[in-house]
This record gives C-alpha cells, structure tokens and sequence, in this order.
C-alpha cells in the first residue's frame, strides 16, 4: 500500500471514530504497517483535528515513532513510537488509539487489569463466550515512550488484542486497520457494560 492511500485510509477511519466522539479535538491516532523489514509506519500526524484529517496528513515513521523523512511536512503524533512497539510485538498490521472515556473510567476503577468472562461480546475480540477468562491489561502512563513501551511489552496478555493506559485511553490492534477499529468497538462495549453497572469476573 502506497503512502497515499494508507492516507486515506486513515483519514476516514479518524472520522468514523471522532464521530462516536473517541477521538475529540486532535486526541487519539491511529497507525497502518506499509513494510515489515525494516518496520514502516504510517501514522497519523500530531496536532490535527482527527475528525478532518485529509489523506496528507499522515507521516512515514520508522521502528523508533521517527519520521522517515525530517522534513516531511507533518510531524507524527508523539505516541508513533508506541504504535511500532506494539506493531513489532504483536505482528499487526494496525494499531488504534482512541480516547473513549468507557477506557479512562475502567482503568482508573480496574488499575491491575479487568477480567471478563461469559459475555457473548468478548468474540468481537476473537475470544469464547463460554469458559475463556480475558483480561485486558491496564499500565500506567508515561511521557516517555520507552517506558510507556516497556510497560505494555511486559503487560500485554496473548490473545487480547488491547491494551489500557490508565489516565489516558485504549489502543487496540489487529491484521487490518478494519479489525483494529472492530477490537476497539468491542472492548469500548465491554468497558462500558462494566461502568454502567456489569460485575467484573472475580479474580481467579
């Protein structure tokens, strides 16, 4: 996939989700994998109304979140470098990030992570119905990518494509920018059964 296209990709996918109100003013990014070796990026760029965003206003990053070009026009968003962790350890082919306040509200409320388990929901993230316990992890946040990095790198759990930061929002992943937005509906929904009022799975 082109660097334009990948462009456009994402710019409708931040309008679909500024529109459910996850990615309010410039907050959140989202990211789509162009080449594996070595590890390219493109990711939506810093400081722009993600509901607006135009098929230019994506940047070309590299394993570290840097841009390929410096002198590119757009700057990349200060989290790039937490999208190619995660893209690098999960093998996706997109990363999600959005600020929903379901994800702040469970974080905060679920600081050691939040356990679920018997909710027809849970197959949105490819998991079971009946008799699989998941829980998506929760890590404190950083300024600093490394250390937010070395955090969701020791945290993530197999097979839960998600990842909470406390005080922050939710990133999710999947193969396609399409199953990435499918896995961040999917845990948005569950957090909010559990804010509204739905019981956790007890601690095994």
């Amino acid at each position: 996939m082109s660097l334009a296209a990948a462009g456009a990709a994402l710019a409708a996918e931040a309008a679909r989700l500024a529109a459910l109100g996850w990615m309010r003013g410039t907050a959140g990014n989202l990211s789509l994998v162009l080449a594996r070796d070595p590890l390219r990026l493109a990711v939506t760029a810093s400081g722009i109304d993600k509901g607006a965003l135009t098929a230019a206003d994506v940047v070309l990053v590299d394993a570290r979140g840097a841009a390929v070009d410096p002198a590119a026009p757009r700057r990349p968003s200060a989290e790039a470098a937490l999208h190619a962790r995660l893209a690098a350890l999960t093998g996706a082919g997109a990363v999600v990030h959005v600020h929903p306040l379901a994800a702040v509200l469970a974080a905060d409320a679920y600081p050691n992570g939040v356990a679920l388990e018997g909710l027809e929901m849970l197959k949105g993230i490819g998991r079971a119905a009946e008799g699989d316990r998941v829980r998506v992890p929760v890590v404190a946040n950083s300024q600093d990518m490394t250390v937010l990095g070395d955090r969701a790198a020791a945290a993530l759990e197999p097979g839960v494509p998600a990842l909470l930061v406390r005080r922050h929002g939710l990133y999710t992943w999947g193969a396609s920018l399409d199953q990435a937005r499918y896995h961040a509906e999917t845990v948005v929904w569950l957090l909010e059964f559990l804010n509204a009022g739905g019981a956790p799975t007890p601690p095994a």
